[in-house]
Formats: C-alpha cells, sequence, structure tokens
C-alpha cells in the first residue's frame, strides 16, 4: 500500500504556476474560495476536506495506467476546454435504471446530489431530468461472462444522453447503479464523458451497493472536470 503525497509548494505551483495571468485570476477569489482551494494543501490533516491517494496494489488504476500529470495550467489552455456562457449555464442530471434496495429513497439521494453540485459549480444551475429506465435508452448491453452482471455500453449511451440534452445545457450527466463497458475487451468501467456533445455517464456499482451522495458527487466532479 503506498500513499500519494505531495509538498504544499507543489501542489501550490500546481495550481496557479508561474504564469502571471493565472496569479492574477486566484488573487480576484474571494478569501473564502482561495480557503477552500488552499484546504487541499493540507490534505489528510485533521480537519481537512481532501484526503491523499492511497494505492493498494499495483493492479489500481494509477499504477496500472501511467499518465503525465495535468497541472491547472495545462488544463486552462487546453483548446478543447468548454466554458459555460449565458445560453448554456445548466448541468443536468439524468438517472438511469433502477437503484436496487435504494430505490424508495433514489429521489432524496438524487435530490441531495443536485443541491450540493448546485453549490459546489458556482454560478451554474443544476436540474433534473425525469428518470428513464435501461429500455428506454435503447442502448446495447451484455451479460459480463465474470460478473454476471447487466452492463450498459457507454458509445451508446454518449449518444442517447446527446440527444437528450436541452438547450440550455451546459452538459448532461447519466448516473447508473447498472454497470458500464466502453468495449467488449474491458471487463467495466467507472464512467466516461465526451468533450464535443458534452455528456458524461457515471456508474456507482464498483464501489458498493449502496447509494451515497458523497461518491456520487466526487465521481460526478471528476468526469465534469473534463467538459470544463
Amino acid at each position: 500500500m503506498k500513499v500519494i503525497q505531495h509538498s504544499r509548494e507543489t501542489l501550490q505551483k500546481a495550481l496557479t504556476s508561474n504564469s502571471t495571468e493565472l496569479t492574477k485570476l486566484y488573487n480576484n477569489y474571494t478569501e473564502q474560495e482561495r480557503r477552500l482551494l488552499e484546504d487541499g494543501f493540507k490534505a489528510g490533516q485533521p480537519g481537512s476536506l481532501f484526503q491523499n491517494i492511497t494505492v493498494h496494489s499495483e493492479s489500481d488504476w494509477i499504477p496500472a495506467h501511467p499518465e503525465e500529470p495535468q497541472d491547472f495550467e495545462i488544463f486552462y489552455r487546453d483548446q478543447y476546454r468548454k466554458t459555460p456562457n449565458a445560453s448554456h449555464n445548466t448541468i443536468y442530471i439524468q438517472t438511469i435504471g433502477s437503484f436496487g434496495d435504494a430505490g424508495a429513497q433514489t429521489e432524496q439521494y438524487v435530490e441531495w446530489l443536485r443541491d450540493y453540485c448546485q453549490a459546489f459549480f458556482h454560478g451554474l444551475t443544476v436540474k433534473l431530468l425525469p428518470a428513464v429506465t435501461v429500455e428506454e435508452t435503447g442502448c446495447s448491453f451484455r451479460i459480463n461472462s465474470n460478473s454476471h452482471n447487466l452492463q450498459i455500453l457507454t458509445g451508446d449511451l454518449l449518444r442517447f444522453l446527446g440527444n437528450r440534452k436541452p438547450k440550455d445545457a451546459f452538459c448532461i450527466v447519466g448516473i447508473t447503479m447498472i454497470d458500464l463497458y466502453p468495449k467488449d475487451s474491458w471487463n467495466f468501467v467507472f464512467g466516461q464523458a465526451s468533450l464535443s456533445n458534452g455528456g458524461c455517464q457515471v456508474q456507482l456499482t464498483q464501489y458498493c451497493g449502496e447509494v451515497n451522495v458523497f461518491q456520487l458527487q466526487m465521481r460526478i466532479q471528476a468526469h465534469l472536470h473534463m467538459n470544463l
């Protein structure tokens, strides 16, 4: 087991780099906004909202899928980065399929998630779309030969979400308790996003059998990062 930790100086540089433009933007944040961001410099310490990443084995995602690190400047200058505007300023959340034993409480969980995203993505409106069944999506699916779970093909689901996206949407997020797979050679995938159509999908079953609003928010936050 390995805990990934970085010094305050390293994290500070990753946030603002040496860019005068980004430093100016950062200094324009309110004291409360800067306090939230800087809390990430204290990850793992008592009272911090953030935790260090723990790698449990060489098969975990980080060691198994090496990627070039991305600081905020790289993200900020990405030509494909999307930004909200007056005509596209709403995040839509679409629930897909049954949420199992939590079905009776799903509406409350999803409403909590909406409230959290509304607060986290400051300045954007977050709305819920009516739930749909797997059949209504018209997506291809399979039964996984190892887990024997029903799985939905992510490419089809992204197209479904793209067609369902309202005109004022910045993006649309599909959440489901059903397994996802991107192609036949993959066992499963946690989620997938599309930069071109502003859609992403998140599946929750790889965490546990229960719906946890904090896990929902963190998963959606990670995939929205691809669209923002």
